[in-house]
């Protein structure tokens, strides 16, 4: 049997496992050991075991995750997703749909805070659920305008994605932000159009836009200017020079913790809970990390992406056919899995070949947390939907599922925009 081979084999074996419920770090790091020892020898797996794990997380970069983390917990403590909310209504509200426009905008806002998209749906669940339905919104749109708009944290700027992906690709994260912007903003644009649109053909589904007493669009605009502020000293400090994604971190874990101060939400008990979420949530991470290395170095002396470029080289297919079909993979895979263990598991052996093929890797990761977003809210199990049933106990799976189907038109739409007009990706990057 050959090399490749068995390298196929252990990725359909990892995929299997992932199938049966084992946890993504378990089925990476067990196919991992495991067919390095048949590859080379079963002596050499405690070079492996001693040596992988250590070189997956001590790099002084993956700081940036705990505590991009800690300021999304922060954040979320603090009241930030409550403001933005009220800010997006102040503006939208008095409109036709404009409940769930003003959703979609201070998701897009929260998630340039926080960075989790299960994070946003479970923040802005609670926040913007109740207020729609208490305007007479049909639960296909308000739900499903949540679980959709809760993707933008994965993509707009500081994402979490994005730095793992960086890392696993070695490319500047500074730069992977800055690329990300223009397409989140794309992102925000569409989830909205989509809201106008389907007001238009069915005006049943949005309520009567609420009464407001006067001054209220005033004092909600003036209570989202931290959000505001905190995201232009994080990714404006980064552009400019000003301080390294690891320093930004730490800055807009440092700038959440002062709001929250101020704001007096910060006391002992919530304090501790932050902390224990924090930690839970970097464990977790770092886990799946330590088991995507013991992979990597399976997939890497497998020669298994050295392999697939050569068999794409002989197909005589186009780089764009080729990419296409990278993106229905992707989309397909989504389905099953969450985005993190997707890209974890996949960009070792897809990357050599999307940059044997001549696209650029900075779009390329614009379009892999694209379509990771696609995954997130993709029927049968995006992970958003089941976010967004556990925030509303009374919501019928089929109801989200039903409603989230014009978003995904949008996230389709938006991936062929991305791929047929790479410079707006590539845009932001090069002008800086």
């Amino acid at each position: 049997m050959s090399d490749p081979l068995i390298g196929v084999l252990g990725f359909a074996a990892s995929l299997l496992m992932i199938a049966f419920r084992v946890p993504i770090a378990v089925a990476m790091g067990v196919t991992g050991v495991v067919g390095f020892g048949l590859i080379n020898g079963f002596e050499f797996i405690g070079f492996v075991l001693g040596s992988g794990p250590f070189e997956a997380i001590f790099p002084y970069t993956l700081s940036v995750i705990p505590l991009f983390l800690l300021m999304g917990v922060v954040a979320s403590r603090s009241g930030l997703s409550t403001d933005l909310f009220a800010a997006g209504n102040a503006v939208f509200g008095r409109f036709r749909g404009g409940l769930a426009i003003a959703t979609i905008g201070a998701c897009a806002g929260f998630g340039a805070i926080c960075g989790s998209s299960l994070a946003t749906v479970a923040t802005m669940g609670r926040v913007a659920l109740p207020e729609m339905r208490a305007a007479g919104y049909d639960d296909r749109l308000s739900s499903a305008s949540i679980a959709a708009a809760g993707t933008l944290g994965v993509l707009i700027p500081p994402s979490i994605l994005l730095v793992i992906y960086g890392l696993l690709t070695e490319q500047s994260i500074g730069k992977l932000f800055s690329a990300a912007i223009l397409p989140g903003l794309l992102a925000t644009v569409l989830y909205a159009l989509a809201v106008v649109v389907q007001v238009r053909l069915n005006p049943a589904l949005a309520g009567t836009p609420p009464a407001r007493e006067p001054g209220y669009r005033r004092k909600a605009l003036r209570g989202a200017w931290p959000v505001m502020m905190l995201f232009l000293a994080v990714i404006g400090g980064i552009q400019v020079g000003l301080f390294s994604p690891t320093e930004a971190a730490a800055v807009g874990a440092g700038g959440a913790i002062v709001i929250a101060v101020t704001r007096r939400a910060l006391s002992g008990p919530v304090l501790a809970d932050v902390v224990r979420e924090t930690v839970e949530m970097t464990g977790m991470i770092f886990f799946i990390m330590i088991g995507a290395s013991l992979f990597n170095y399976f997939i890497e002396t497998t020669g298994l992406p050295q392999y697939l470029v050569g068999l794409i080289e002989a197909s005589g297919l186009s780089a764009y056919m080729v990419l296409l079909l990278i993106m229905v993979f992707y989309i397909v895979l989504g389905c099953f899995m969450d985005a993190m263990s997707m890209i974890l598991l996949t960009v070792p052996f897809i990357f050599p070949v999307v940059v044997a093929l001549g696209f650029d890797p900075v779009w390329f990761g614009v379009l892999v947390v694209t379509v990771a977003e696609l995954g997130l809210i993709t029927p049968p199990i995006g992970m958003n939907l089941f976010v967004m049933q556990g925030v509303a106990r009374d919501l019928p799976s089929h109801t989200v599922m039903r409603g989230v189907v014009p978003f995904l038109i949008a996230d389709v739409i938006r991936l062929a925009v991305l791929i047929a007009l790479p410079q707006i990706a590539l845009w932001l990057p090069g002008y800086l």
